[in-house]
Order: structure tokens, then sequence, then C-alpha cells
């Protein structure tokens, strides 16, 4: 996500600083070439000219023209004005000081509705709360099967009935369910249409009247851009929404709509869909995505994603493993799934600070589907090979290519792969030195 604009702002900045001091010429210079980048990220034009008069203001002022790093303060000011169009902070879930909490998810036809309500449950669970899935979408052919099929995968109940049932009173009866079973969330996956019409807001504002919802959260396609604002202000206008959701945001390299949607409707963006998986939901936090924008890392997130998927216990035993020269195949892989846990590995490279101003890293590509191939190469070894590979021969070499679908060349680079890993651990008696130092031998083809 963000990928063209991160690329434009950082080819600007990297003239800005190169200045010893900046004329207003230089500033107005640069400020035309973000104004473009905006612009071709598909970011409202009205925004976009807001934006750019606030931070010349502020460019031009007496804390930029007399600093000893104009550049670098000009970097700082787009940072905070690109924090505050985006929301400032993050907005968090208003829960009802009587539970339940009624979450109305509302939407076009296709925005991802149902299966983020599903992500958003999976979130709230692991936060603690006990949510309850509601499927109100009765009009859509199999939208009451898949949210249970997905409620099922995060291990939420579902209330539904049948597909052309009242809407509204099913809502109802989901809310009243709730509060019956002790459960403290209620969301509520609604109907949608392939475009806005008053049948579709009439049914919503009526399901609004009677749930008496702590939040309405607009569920829009980050793919569609400009369209998704123009969606989002006309939702707002008719239902009042408390927020916004936006959904296939890593499939969109431009994310106008991500620094539209909160300028436009005044309403802030809660959540962001940045996968497939149920766990790909992830709250907005203004400043990280600003931060990431720039190509100046996302630490916190990154440290966030790390936490969710350490487990203590490995690391200890793992720990325990290299110092007694104990690290065998299946050491190896579980550490390919924990690496793969965290998420896309292109994703985790782009939040780490600098990592797009170091020549030659900035196109850095990994191969996901080699981390498969490794993974299951491994899970074709049987539990005595992965735990001495020493005795992997030749038969050995085309059961496990065959079982894994791979080649013998595959199977024996993957066991050179290891054999350099564990040997660089025993050198060097540490995984973080000899994971650099495997990187730089090449030990592993899947970063290229």
């Amino acid at each position: 996500m963000f990928e063209n604009l991160t690329a434009r702002l950082q080819e600007t900045f990297r003239r800005l600083r190169g200045k010893g001091k900046l004329s207003e010429r230089d500033v107005d210079e640069a400020l035309r070439e973000v104004r473009i980048a905006l612009l071709e990220a598909d970011v409202n034009f009205k925004v976009v000219r807001d934006f750019i008069a606030r931070v010349r203001e502020r460019a031009c002022g007496q804390e930029v023209m007399a600093s000893l790093t104009p550049g670098q303060q000009v970097i700082k000011i787009v940072n905070s004005e690109l924090t505050e169009l985006m929301g400032g902070r993050e907005s968090k879930i208003q829960y009802s000081p009587k539970p339940p909490t009624v979450i109305m998810l509302v939407g076009l036809q296709g925005s991802g509705k149902t299966t983020t309500a599903a992500k958003l449950a999976n979130l709230l669970k692991r936060q603690g709360k006990h949510p309850l899935l509601v499927a109100s979408d009765t009009r859509r052919p199999a939208a009451i099967r898949q949210l249970q099929v997905l409620g099922e995968k995060v291990g939420v109940d579902v209330v539904a009935t049948r597909e052309g049932d009242d809407a509204v009173r099913v809502a109802k009866q989901g809310v009243a369910r709730a509060a019956a079973i002790g459960r403290d969330v209620v969301i509520i996956d609604t109907a949608g249409r392939l475009h806005i019409d008053d049948e579709l807001m009439d049914e919503l504002a009526r399901m609004k009247g009677e749930v008496n919802p702590s939040e309405v959260l607009l569920v829009v396609d980050a793919m569609t851009g400009q369209d998704a604002v123009n969606v989002a202000g006309t939702f707002n206008e008719r239902l009042g929404l408390s927020g916004i959701i936006l959904t296939k945001l890593d499939g969109d390299a431009r994310g106008g709509a991500a620094l539209s949607a909160r300028a436009v409707t005044g309403r802030p963006i809660k959540f962001v869909g940045v996968g497939e998986k149920v766990e790909s939901l992830e709250p907005f936090h203004p400043d990280r995505m600003a931060s990431r924008i720039l190509g100046m890392g996302d630490v916190l997130s990154l440290i966030e994603k790390a936490e969710a998927a350490y487990d203590e216990a490995k690391a200890r035993k793992l720990a325990e493993k290299i110092r007694s020269n104990e690290f065998t195949l299946e050491d190896f892989a579980d550490q390919l799934r924990q690496m793969r846990k965290i998420g896309p590995l292109d994703e985790i490279l782009s939040m780490i600070p600098g990592l797009g101003r170091i020549r030659g890293l900035s196109d850095l590509k990994v191969d996901e589907g080699q981390l498969k191939r490794v993974e299951a190469i491994v899970n074709s070894m049987t539990l005595e090979e992965r735990r001495n590979p020493a005795i992997i021969d030749g038969s050995r070499r085309k059961r496990i290519a065959r079982g894994s679908g791979t080649r013998i060349q595959d199977v024996n680079s993957v066991l050179r792969q290891f054999e350099q890993v564990r040997d660089m651990l025993r050198q060097f008696g540490g995984a973080e030195k000899a994971a650099r130092r495997a990187m730089r031998k090449g030990a592993f083809p899947f970063v290229k």
C-alpha cells in the first residue's frame, strides 16, 4: 500500500535534505512535487489543495528558514500534517456502559462486509471481548452461510435465520440473544446493494432505530479510490456514521481513499483490512501510517505483530538448542512459520525505519512461494530425517521431492540452507549475528 506515493515523496525529500538552506522557491518546488504525488495517489483534489496550503504556511515560517536542518524540518511538518489529515490519533470502538455493545457494519455489495464482520469479531475476541455475529443480510444468496462458516473459523457464534426474512427483525433477535447469553459485543452484518438506493437506506435507518448501535461503521473497498470516498459521504449523510473500515488497503498501491476519507466525511478510519486472512484487520493509527507513507518505518506496529506471534517458551527452547548445537530442521521450519505468522515479509521490511533509503534494499522483494516450498519440503520428511539430516541419501531425497511436489534440486537447496544456518549459529553462538552473516552468504534465497 502507498508504494507509488512513498517512492515519489522519498525522492522529493531526498533532494530537500541535500540543501543547506531553503528558499521559498525551494519549498514551492518540493510542494509542487508533493501535490502531484498526492493527486496521482487518487487523493481528493480539495483535500490536496488544503493540505498543501497548510504545509506551505508552516514550511515558509521561521521554524524552517532559521533551522540548521531545514529539509528535515519540512519533512517533519509534512509528517505532522499527514497525521492530522488522517485523524490525528487512533479512534477506538466506543463501548456501551450497558452491554451488549452493538456494532452495525454497512456498505455496498462487494465491499467485504461479511468477511470484515468475522475479522472484527476475531480481533475483539483476541482483546478479551465475547462477540456475537448476526447475519442480517437476508437478501444475498449464501450470505448467511458465508458468515456461519467464518464464524466457525474464528470460534464465534452466529445468529441467523432463513434467506428472505425481515433483516430488522433478525438484527433485533440477535441483540436480544446476546443479552440472554451474556455476550458483550454484537456485530451485525447488514445487506448491501450494487449502488445506493432508498430501499437500502430505509432498511438500514429502521435497523439503526431499533437496535440503537454504539457504532455504525461503513465498510468500503480502498481499491475503488475516489468512489470509496463518495460512497462514504453519502452513507454518512443518510445514516450518521461513527467510523469507517477500509478493506483491501494492501491491494492499493495508491492509497488515496485512506488519505481522503477522514477529511471528506469528518468520520475517523477505525480499522483497515490488509489481507485475506481472518487476522488481517488492524486498528488504524494515523501517526504510524503517515510514518510509513514517508518511508520512515513503523516500529510500533512491527513490535505489536512480533509480540502477537512470539512464543516465549519456544524462544527459550530454541536458545538452549543453539547453545548446545542441537538446531534441527524442525527448528528451521518452525522459525520460518514464526516469520510468516508476523505477516508478509515485504510488509515487515517496509516497517523497518530507513530501509527504503538504503541503496539496493528499496527494491528488495521476498519470494513467499519459496518460503512455502521450504516448509513443504521439511514437512515431507520423517521425524528422524528432520532431526538427523545426515541420513538423507539420494533415495530419501527423491521421496521427499515427490511428497512435497518439488524437485530434487529444491530439496538439496533446502538442506544446504539449513547447513549454512546451523554452521553460522555454531560459529557465532547467537541468532542475531548469524542471521546477518547468513543473509550475506546467501543462505536465504527467498529474499532477493
